[in-house]
């Protein structure tokens, strides 16, 4: 998944969740969050950042915050939108013989259907931006969405679907996602009822550039 346009700038705050104020060689810019998480460890002033400006007519604001550099030095994707694009990417290369984005399921609308023969999948993606100690976390904030989002592929799994709960990690260096437990208990006992119930989990691991985010397995 490649972004056109990218701009280099240095983050200076966020006012609100929508919203962030940057220099972009000196020049102030309120720039659009594509993130409405807490990103509270990536987003500090003077921070490296990076922008896409879509070009969208009428918007408010010209340029997209996608991505920035932590004090550690790992660079993260931070574009909440950016997780389904790249999964459609790798399921495309996955040999199904139908892949259906935003496909509803019971009271859902889960991000992916696939097909293989007479096998069929349900597949629900999480993007993971929060890293510590090396590991991934799952949420960052409370997510109720989420939480319903597995018990719905817990019905799938238990329906005879092949359900799966993919975490795409919008960084490099990083093998696992545990859930963020402290932040929202209930995502963490929804994770491991799927896991007793037989939901795949898997963890996507991406290689990120300032304007691009490929999974690499």
């Amino acid at each position: 998944m490649v972004y056109d346009n990218v701009t280099r700038a240095v983050f200076v705050k966020r006012p609100n969740r929508f919203i962030a104020e940057v220099n972009i060689d000196g020049r102030r810019e309120t720039v659009h969050v594509k993130n409405t998480g807490r990103c509270k460890e990536l987003l500090i002033p003077g921070s490296e950042v990076w922008l896409t400006a879509p070009g969208t007519p009428d918007r408010k604001t010209k340029y997209d915050l996608i991505a920035v550099r932590k004090n550690s030095g790992i660079l993260f994707n931070i574009d909440s939108q950016a997780p389904n694009k790249v999964v459609k990417e790798w399921l495309a290369s996955q040999d199904y013989d139908a892949v259906v984005p935003e496909y509803t399921y019971g009271d859902s609308r889960i991000d992916f259907y696939m097909e293989r023969g007479n096998e069929k999948y349900l597949m629900e993606v999480k993007g993971c931006t929060l890293e510590i100690g090396g590991v991934g976390y799952f949420p960052d904030a409370p997510t109720e969405r989420g939480v319903k989002h597995i018990r719905e592929l817990i019905k799938a799994k238990e329906a005879g679907y092949h359900a799966i709960l993919a975490f795409v990690i919008q960084m490099d260096g990083v093998y696992e996602v545990r859930a963020n437990a402290d932040t929202h208990p209930e995502f963490g006992t929804a994770l491991d009822e799927a896991q007793k119930a037989g939901v795949e989990i898997r963890f996507l691991k991406c290689h990120v550039e300032p304007d691009s985010l490929t999974v690499v397995s």
